[in-house]
């Protein structure tokens, strides 16, 4: 086998798939993000059901449609603006880890 046959694979199996967290990110896919995390649409669906994002028959609560209107992004820079009582612009993003930290 060639030298650069051989990288070739070397490169194509160090390349992992798509991490959860980096699925489904774009407005309007909260259910399909939350899916994808949890590996189950039932699951997904309870989570959405007790944290009270969607109602009992499957619908978006207003909150819930006001979250699903958001990114992956927007959503984590709220989950901790929220916590930390800080602004969104406070925070930088980290896709890989679906979080939101303080800049500085």
């Amino acid at each position: 086998m060639s030298v650069s046959k051989q990288s070739k694979i070397m490169k194509q199996s160090k390349q992992s798939p798509q991490p959860k967290t980096q699925v489904a990110m774009g407005r309007g896919s909260l259910l399909k993000r939350l899916t994808a995390q949890t590996g189950s649409a039932a699951m997904a669906t309870g989570i959405l059901k007790k944290r009270g994002d969607m109602n009992a028959d499957g619908s978006l609560t207003a909150h819930g449609a006001a979250r699903n209107l958001m990114t992956a992004e927007e959503r984590a820079l709220d989950r901790s603006a929220k916590r930390y009582g800080k602004p969104t612009t406070s925070f930088e993003y980290n896709p890989r880890t679906n979080s939101a930290n303080l800049k500085g």
